[in-house]
């Protein structure tokens, strides 16, 4: 398989990680993108599985 066919695929999947680390991780406070809290309570779990601090 040749890497210019596996390439874009492989930058949509990273770019697509990326922005589920974000939600995950970061999407509270000041860097919020999205107000209130739905997004928070739909990635709480996750966040304490992954390690990172919410309260």
């Amino acid at each position: 398989m040749p890497l210019k066919a596996v390439a874009p695929w492989a930058v949509f999947f990273g770019v697509l990680m990326l922005v589920l680390l974000y939600f995950v991780g970061a999407e509270q406070g000041v860097t919020s993108v999205v107000s209130g809290e739905g997004v928070h309570e739909w990635v709480h779990d996750a966040r304490h599985l992954l390690g990172f601090p919410c309260h």
